[in-house]
């Protein structure tokens, strides 16, 4: 039975991130961006979630499919709360549906959110996934990514039982090289803990 991965998170999470790393497979039919960035509004299965029941006129052809959707995510300029219940209930009719729940450290998602949408959403989007947990997700983790890049996307095929092209040149040269956390990282000065953390260094 053909298997589909429904990847989501809080706006600014890594949904455009895990979806171009999933829709690299050649086995994987998902969201092959022409673009660095783009609209939701553009994700294969865009409309799907707007209404689940047109999944039943969709032509199953493949084995695998991928599809992403934030939390809350953007229609007619309005926040929507993606039909998660919906979706899945009508997606199992054709397909093993896994779930995979992405993080990212909640101080950049609040920095970001409020930079993009003027308002910090993951308080929803984490409400919202209380409805997934019962399904046993995955969780996906921007910063381990970013930590140990192709090694961490490999485990994470074998433990999904998914295809991820986890040694595609682009993935190395266009993504990790690029780490998008860079620019919410910042020195800071000196704090008390570095002075017990010296005097540890010199006692040891």
């Amino acid at each position: 039975m053909a298997k589909i991965l429904i990847i989501t998170g809080p706006q600014g999470s890594g949904n455009h991130l895990y979806s171009k790393i999933f829709a690299m497979h050649p086995l994987v039919y998902g969201w092959k961006m022409n673009e660095y960035w783009e609209g939701h509004h553009k994700e294969p299965f865009a409309k799907y979630w707007d209404n689940p029941k047109l999944l039943s006129e969709y032509t199953w052809d493949k084995d695998y499919y991928v599809t992403s959707i934030s939390c809350p995510y953007y229609r007619d300029k309005k926040p929507q709360t993606p039909k998660y219940i919906e979706f899945i209930t009508e997606a199992e009719k054709y397909c093993d549906v896994i779930i995979g729940i992405i993080g990212r450290d909640k101080n950049i998602l609040k920095v970001q959110q409020e930079r993009v949408r003027k308002e910090n959403t993951t308080p929803i989007a984490i409400d919202e996934f209380k409805l997934l947990y019962k399904r046993n997700p995955y969780f996906l983790s921007t910063e381990l990514f970013y930590l140990y890049g192709q090694d961490y996307l490999k485990q994470l095929s074998e433990q999904m039982d998914f295809p991820i092209a986890w040694n595609h040149t682009t993935i190395i040269e266009d993504i990790i090289e690029k780490d998008s956390n860079k620019k919410y990282v910042q020195s800071v000065k000196e704090q008390t803990l570095d002075l017990e953390v010296y005097k540890a260094c010199d006692e040891s």
